[in-house]
């Protein structure tokens, strides 16, 4: 063998150093990996990317009843080729699978294991005529350094014995039937293992996220119960204390204190999908509504077409709205403007302040519960990053999408929900 399977198998090669005790190191010579390949009971090939064969153990040569000269170079295919005087779904139906798992191999970089599967093999000394043989087989990737598959090794185990079992006691049934069964098995198997995998992940996910929350938000509200603590003790132990004074630095700890514990109310409300009642809203009235409750720390321009109706709750959707709002306002410089367009299929409200703006590599992260960025922190170290994040879901409950949008000399946050048919109240 001409040194593929060794750099396959052992890619450091030489003597490997092992720690046996306090600071003893034992010297073991290298394995002889091309000996251990070429008699392994089990068929072994290793195959190229386009499916030439590059070696073969001595039990697959021995099968194919070539010599190593016979089959190196050679298309996978060619060496062993399908029967022809089978049906498709029989016979050659081997070969067609075989071609998939490999192709899938190549694809997704990972091991694939085959069902039972019939593949005939051409007799060496009678050409033309094939011996029926079932195969259990499983194929390899073997990664590069950049994470390409370099090679694929085939690894094979002849089942001939046992379905012939099978048929004699009536077990088995007939082949394709076997065949199929086991097929449909082993694909339920993989999604199965695909969707436990991925309902895995997003449960971990899930608990780290709220690990992550309460860890902020126990943080956040450490803050203004410190300097509640601090002034109270200071009231009770100078009794010529400035009441007034501590009174209003007492009522700011406890809106924030307020405000934190609605944040993280609204974040249960949406974790629970718990749904309001809906209506028509005409969102350029809404929006103006909004703003006149409002007293906004910047000046607020307005861009507000008529008729954009949506099907939203009125609570939900002015909840979005003012959070926009405060992000708007804790970056804005001088001004805020707010746009309300239709773009079918969707509504679109846009709020842009002329601030630092977005950093692109923070245009997502700015909607993770408890990000704050260190322009955030300092503009405003009472936040606890919660505002965006509550509007992105509340955008998400409404069929929408919520996004940092590209923007030159400040910060662009764009809503889309679906227009609604309907003439607007």
């Amino acid at each position: 063998m001409t040194g593929v399977v060794r750099a396959a198998c052992h890619a450091d090669g030489g003597v490997r150093k092992a720690g046996w005790g306090m600071g003893t190191v034992v010297m073991r010579p290298e394995v002889d990996y091309e000996g251990v390949f070429r008699v392994a009971p089990v068929l072994s090939i290793l195959l190229a990317t386009d499916f030439t064969v590059l070696d073969m153990n001595d039990s697959c040569l021995s099968l194919a009843r070539r010599s190593a000269r016979d089959v190196l170079g050679r298309c996978l295919f060619d060496v062993f080729p399908a029967n022809p005087a089978v049906p498709q779904d029989a016979g050659q139906e081997g070969a067609r699978v075989l071609q998939g798992s490999l192709e899938r191999v190549l694809s997704t970089r990972r091991r694939d294991f085959m069902p039972l599967q019939r593949y005939d093999i051409e007799s060496a000394d009678r050409p033309g005529l094939f011996e029926e043989r079932y195969w259990s087989t499983v194929n390899t990737p073997v990664i590069g350094s950049h994470g390409e598959v370099r090679m694929i090794v085939l690894t094979s185990e002849e089942v001939t014995d046992f379905v012939r079992a099978l048929r004699r006691s009536g077990g088995g049934g007939e082949h394709d039937t076997l065949a199929q069964h086991l097929q449909t098995l082993n694909d339920q198997l993989r999604r199965a293992h695909r969707e436990q995998y991925e309902t895995t992940s997003a449960l971990r996910e899930a608990v780290e996220r709220q690990r992550r929350l309460v860890y902020e938000a126990s943080h956040d509200l450490r803050n203004p119960i410190t300097g509640l603590l601090v002034e109270l003790e200071v009231a009770l132990s100078d009794p010529g204390t400035d009441l007034q004074r501590i009174l209003r630095t007492l009522l700011r700890d406890a809106e924030r204190l307020n405000d934190i514990v609605a944040d993280l109310l609204d974040l249960a409300r949406v974790d629970s999908e718990a749904h309001e009642d809906e209506r028509l809203i005409d969102l350029a009235g809404f929006v103006a509504e909004e703003l006149d409750r409002h007293t906004p720390g910047a000046a607020v321009r307005t861009r507000l077409d008529p008729h954009v109706c949506v099907r939203a709750s009125a609570i939900r959707l002015a909840r979005l709205l003012n959070n926009l709002l405060a992000n708007a306002e804790r970056h804005a410089r001088t001004r805020i403007e707010v746009v309300v367009t239709a773009d079918p299929p969707d509504a679109v409200l846009e709020l842009i302040d002329d601030g630092p703006g977005i950093r692109p590599e923070d245009r997502e992260r700015v909607f993770d519960r408890g990000y704050r960025s260190e322009e955030a922190r300092v503009r405003d170290p009472g936040g606890c990053g919660l505002g965006l994040p509550i509007a992105r879901e509340i955008a998400h409950e409404h069929g929408g999408r919520l996004y940092a949008a590209e923007h030159h000399g400040g910060a662009r946050v764009v809503l889309r929900l679906p227009l609604a048919a309907g003439r607007c109240p």
